[in-house]
């Protein structure tokens, strides 16, 4: 072995070491390991002792334990006969901080080819001893780079770039709504957990281009984004099931149930985002949710759900919706970089709201289901 290869092997296990040491104390969407969980969430509005979230200086990264910027969206691109050919996307980059050890990032990204039947996804994860973390100084926005992969943006004009082999993004994303701070002031607290800071952008319009197998085509959809950090850790073992709902009536919701080591439902949450872009959280009492079958992953052997019936009764909202994967297969086994697999896929939506006929798209992501 050489000494540029050996010298690459060292880097590359302290890379993996370092994670494999921050991500055992959080745990967050898409990296929570099966013994992680975040903590329950207060369905109350909660007091505001931390700093209020600003725009743009809390797009950008902070000094927190924990802290990530997550896309997932809907694709359509016109082949020559007149077809639309559909995709589905996620592209994630992680920020973990602990102690004077130099920030760690892993970066996620997968395509859903909804109308190929196939999905593919790759990982990426770094050392940055020299980030630049401006912790809410800076107008500027976000500007993170995993490897060969970028997201930027400031006041919901993000640019993306991500590539894995076959499959590439070059995308530029503009949001049609306000941001959107959960739990009414973006602040959620976990109790012994700590704290989170928590937006969304609920619906974003995309355009750009996708390489399909070294095809460049232009590709038009929309995407949802979340920003999430806080010097939060997880405490006890389970997973958790988020969905992110966009309808065509110009509405949007969040909720996500949150399961303990036994499988129990120990939170829920549930934000709606009227045509009015007002924010209405609904109690866990008005909201249920029916699994409508399951898929069994051949390469780790975890039995997802696969298919959901979402039933909202609320004065806000009388909705009744059916979640179906537009894949079945939609698992990301990305032991490599964030040492735990998970479900994260495109859904399409159909149902009744407000007495109504209504479809849309959505994302639907499954933690804590390897045991």
């Amino acid at each position: 072995m050489n000494i540029h290869a050996k010298k690459q092997r060292v880097v590359a296990a302290g890379v993996l070491t370092l994670l494999a040491l921050l991500l055992t104390s959080c745990g967050f969407p898409g990296v929570v390991a099966s013994s992680a969980q975040l903590p329950a969430v207060s369905q109350q509005q909660t007091a505001l002792q931390l700093p209020p979230v600003r725009f743009p200086q809390d797009e950008a990264a902070h000094r927190d334990l924990t802290e990530w910027w997550y896309y997932t969206g809907h694709l359509n691109a016109t082949e020559p006969n007149g077809q639309v050919h559909r995709y589905g996307f996620e592209f994630v980059i992680f920020q973990a901080l602990r102690s004077d050890l130099p920030p760690v990032y892993a970066a996620h990204f997968a395509i859903s080819d909804i109308t190929g039947g196939q999905f593919h996804y790759a990982q990426q994860v770094a050392t940055e001893p020299n980030a630049d973390i401006p912790n809410g100084t800076s107008t500027a926005g976000f500007n993170e780079q995993v490897g060969n992969w970028s997201m930027q943006g400031v006041n919901g004009s993000d640019h993306l770039v991500a590539a894995m082999p076959n499959y590439a993004l070059d995308l530029h994303l503009q949001g049609l709504k306000p941001a959107v701070l959960h739990n009414g002031n973006g602040l959620i607290t976990y109790g012994l957990g700590g704290f989170s800071y928590y937006y969304s952008r609920p619906l974003m319009a995309v355009s750009g281009t996708l390489v399909d197998h070294n095809q460049p085509v232009q590709i038009t959809g929309q995407a949802w984004m979340d920003h999430q950090w806080g010097n939060f850790l997880s405490l006890t073992g389970g997973g958790w099931d988020w969905y992110s709902i966009q309808l065509n009536n110009n509405t949007q919701m969040m909720l996500y149930f949150i399961r303990d080591a036994s499988g129990n439902v120990i939170s829920t949450y549930a934000g709606y985002i009227d045509a009015n872009n007002t924010d209405h959280l609904i109690p866990a009492s008005s909201l249920h949710s029916t699994v409508l079958g399951h898929w069994t992953s051949p390469v780790t052997g975890a039995t997802y759900p696969s298919g959901w019936q979402l039933q909202v009764n609320d004065p806000q909202l009388h909705a009744s919706l059916t979640l179906t994967p537009q894949l079945k297969d939609q698992e990301l086994v990305v032991y490599q970089s964030t040492g735990n697999s998970y479900w994260e896929g495109a859904v399409s939506i159909q149902g009744q709201a407000g007495g109504k006929a209504i479809q849309g798209e959505g994302y639907v992501e499954l933690t804590g289901y390897m045991h």
